[in-house]
């Protein structure tokens, strides 16, 4: 603790009292408090988003959705979205249609091309962001998706032939 040292009087005089204080105490009281905020804080969980990634199936036949069982939304550069039904020999500037990312006009869309499925338990969303796209409008898709309550969506890179038309689109 603090210890005062003194001198003995000599004469007449006043001697000052040299003061010398123990900071041991003080750095363990420190270090405890310091332990005890850390110990008892509570730190921020990041914010991540859940994919639920399908289990791998066997038995389905890989690459046969079919045209009418899919939508396909090819997210672009200035908050833009873009979507179509078609494949590499159908698609033309006219067939890629643009939407916004308002959740009702997303879900609608989703639900009309459900509705004309021809094998609905094989629906499936193709989310392709382009690479001028950004981070929260593809969290923006996957919200309309979670919306939408259709559980098989998948995530892929845009094929050469569909970044040709999206790019005669935007120009």
């Amino acid at each position: 603790m603090a210890e005062v040292i003194t001198k003995e009087k000599s004469g007449g005089k006043q001697n000052k009292k040299p003061i010398k204080i123990d900071m041991t105490p003080m750095v363990d009281l420190n270090f405890l408090l310091l332990m005890f905020f850390m110990f008892t804080s509570s730190f921020s969980k990041p914010n991540v988003m859940d994919l639920g990634l399908p289990a791998k199936r066997t038995d389905a036949p890989v690459g046969q959705i079919g045209d009418q069982n899919q939508i396909t939304f090819i997210i672009g550069e200035n908050n833009r979205i873009f979507y179509h039904q078609s494949n590499e020999k159908d698609l033309t500037e006219a067939g890629l249609k643009e939407t916004d990312y308002n959740g009702l006009n997303v879900s609608k869309i989703i639900s009309k091309a459900y509705e004309k499925a021809p094998k609905k338990e094989n629906f499936t969303i193709i989310v392709k962001p382009t690479d001028d796209a950004n981070y929260k409008n593809f969290v923006d898709m996957m919200d309309n998706i979670s919306i939408s309550k259709k559980e098989r969506y998948g995530i892929s890179d845009i094929k050469p032939w569909e970044k040709k038309v999206y790019e005669n689109v935007i120009k």
